[in-house]
């Protein structure tokens, strides 16, 4: 399976579908089972792994075969979930254990547990693979942790309930989606410090950045707000699907891709025009919430 592809995870049929972004339609789907939520595709394996909160694992999937490779048991509720650039490193977020396990890939064990805040929902690791960011729900901030030594290095206050979270290209920002405040945070990395706050929608809810663009989902809102990442100001509201949650970039830049999970549907969104452009079924209850595209380019192109 060589084609551009979107692994959606489906948590109302415990499966993930695996979506042509070439012909917008679902080639195939996997049974994971657990209420799958999190995502993170291996680029140079071709694998992706797949958390799910209910069954307390991660699962393996062989992207080639399009088959569930290994399992690997946690506890807790594994929920978020971010892949080192190389691969060889895979960090999974425990909601109800306020940590997040740091696991090699390469044997697939857990190497080391971190403490993070309240319920930590959305990680997302630097473009250089030096910072990992915890979303960390409950606690109203994000963590910032050095990747060599695992130790934080920050704690950054955010709106209200930040889940999910990503890295511009160039590292310089990080933007978190506040829940409960139906915000934006814009976190300046070099200083550690939030910057600047943006007016989303009602329930934000994923972050993606294409084209000096910020995409944030808002869910009860069905819409996605756009942002210039330069300026910060507002370029647009974009009507999708019902409840749209998981966006991530494809892999030529020019188009986002928003889960919209009452809906069963993947939506693709132009990212010159900002006009919805296309649209494909998936399983039930899509939530694709990490990085789910496949091949990928930079981190959050």
């Amino acid at each position: 399976m060589d084609r551009p592809i979107a692994v959606v995870t489906t948590q109302s049929d415990d499966a993930v579908s695996l979506v042509s972004l070439d012909e917008m339609r679902t080639l195939a789907t996997v049974t994971v089972g657990g209420k799958p939520a999190g995502v993170a595709v291996d680029c140079i394996r071709r694998r992706a792994y797949v958390s799910s909160p209910e069954g307390g694992y991660v699962s393996v999937l062989d992207l080639e075969q399009a088959a569930l490779d290994s399992r690997l048991q946690l506890g807790g509720g594994p929920l978020g979930i971010a892949l080192a650039p190389d691969g060889r490193t895979l960090y999974v977020a425990d909601w109800h254990g306020h940590r997040i396990h740091v696991i090699d890939t390469g044997v697939l064990q857990v190497r080391q547990t971190i403490p993070t805040g309240l319920s930590p929902s959305g990680l997302a690791v630097s473009p250089d693979g030096r910072l990992l960011a915890s979303a960390d729900r409950d606690s109203d901030q994000v963590s910032l942790f050095d990747t060599g030594s695992l130790e934080r290095r920050a704690v950054i206050s955010t709106g209200q309930r930040p889940f999910g979270l990503g890295f511009s290209p160039d590292g310089r920002w990080l933007i978190t989606a506040d829940v409960a405040s139906d915000s934006a945070t814009v976190i300046e990395v070099a200083t550690e410090r939030a910057a600047h706050r943006l007016q989303a929608g009602e329930r934000p809810y994923g972050v993606a950045v294409a084209g000096r663009r910020i995409f944030v989902t808002n869910q009860y809102a069905g819409t996605v707000s756009v942002f210039d990442l330069d300026t910060f100001a507002p370029l647009a509201t974009i009507e999708t699907g019902e409840y749209p949650e998981g966006v991530d970039v494809a892999p030529d830049g020019r188009s986002v891709l928003v889960a919209n999970w009452f809906d069963n549907t993947l939506s693709r969104i132009d990212v010159d025009t900002l006009k919805a452009v296309g649209e494909a079924r998936t399983g039930s209850g899509p939530r694709a919430f990490g990085r789910f595209v496949l091949p990928c380019t930079t981190p959050m192109q």
